[in-house]
């Protein structure tokens, strides 16, 4: 089991802490046993398929494929759109960038924006963008305790002040900023647009909620995603469980999001309580879990 030092980033409109990240010059350390004080890619280098599974270690090198953060955000983000794959390439990056949220605690005035709730075309999109109602044209949301959203690439989104979510997506830092609040940095200037690139990344479908529908229970796994690129369950435990990933081929992320515990695994014990957040290596068969405490689970 690997625990990590997170980075801790300020930005314009908050914090974020990035707690499991293979992101080029970005990397977060091995925080303890005989690994501790190496790189999470310098470890897939090391450990290859035993780490992250033989078809991940295929597909993705020596790069590890998932980005883990918690996000307090203070004031408004802007509003922003990641490319897929394809779009990404075209652009000379790595990847795109597709994601999900799980709401932490958050103000109770806590809003966010998650895709159109109408149909524009890109022409109508850049010209709200210009004539600063794009916000008009957004499905938005107030935010409580335990909501989850997926945001596959191309759709808009943005997280509001007061809102506190972890979040799950590529290894990608690619984001193409669309509106901004007419915001100025600390410099005095308005931070940069990629109003061209963002409408060619744009979905433009509209559907009637973007909110992930699920039903909360006790002591068993609910699926909240599922994509080529995670699949993520919420786990809400009162007692014990044993978890079996025998049969899985791929590291899994333990992420302890409310209540304390224990975890056993591969010969090791160690707290598991709110923040934080866990890697298991692929030769992981069985997880002990104990205590009370909520926690999501994401593996690729």
């Amino acid at each position: 089991m690997y625990k990590f030092e997170p980075l801790i980033k300020q930005m314009i409109w908050g914090s974020e802490s990035w707690m499991i990240s293979g992101v080029e010059n970005n990397e977060t350390l091995v925080a303890n046993g005989s690994e501790k004080g190496k790189s999470l890619n310098a470890l897939v280098g090391e450990l290859k398929e035993k780490l992250v599974g033989q078809e991940n270690y295929e597909r993705f090198g020596n790069e590890f494929p998932l980005l883990i953060k918690f996000i307090d955000a203070k004031r408004d983000l802007s509003i922003q759109v990641h490319p897929n794959d394809e779009i990404a390439h075209k652009h000379g990056k790595s990847r795109g960038k597709t994601e999900m949220w799980y709401a932490l605690p958050s103000a109770a005035d806590a809003k966010l924006y998650c895709g159109l709730k109408q149909q524009i075309t890109p022409e109508e999109y850049k010209a709200m963008v210009e004539n600063d109602t794009i916000t008009e044209a957004l499905a938005q949301y107030d935010v409580k305790e335990d909501d989850s959203f997926f945001i596959p690439a191309g759709r808009i989104h943005a997280i509001g002040g007061g809102c506190v979510v972890a979040e799950i997506q590529q290894t990608s830092d690619v984001t193409y900023r669309i509106y901004d609040y007419k915001r100025k940095d600390k410099d005095g200037n308005y931070r940069e647009l990629h109003t061209e690139k963002a409408a060619e990344s744009i979905d433009y479908t509209v559907l009637p909620d973007y909110r992930t529908a699920y039903t909360p229970a006790k002591n068993e796994g609910v699926m909240i995603a599922d994509c080529p690129y995670f699949t993520t369950a919420v786990y809400d435990l009162t007692e014990p469980m044993v978890l079996d990933y025998s049969e899985l081929d791929s590291f899994v992320i333990l992420i302890a999001v409310k209540g304390e515990g224990t975890i056993k695994a591969n010969g090791e014990e160690m707290a598991f309580g709110k923040g934080d957040t866990i890697l298991l290596p692929a030769t992981t068969t069985e997880v002990v879990i104990t205590g009370t405490v909520k926690f999501l689970e994401t593996f690729v």
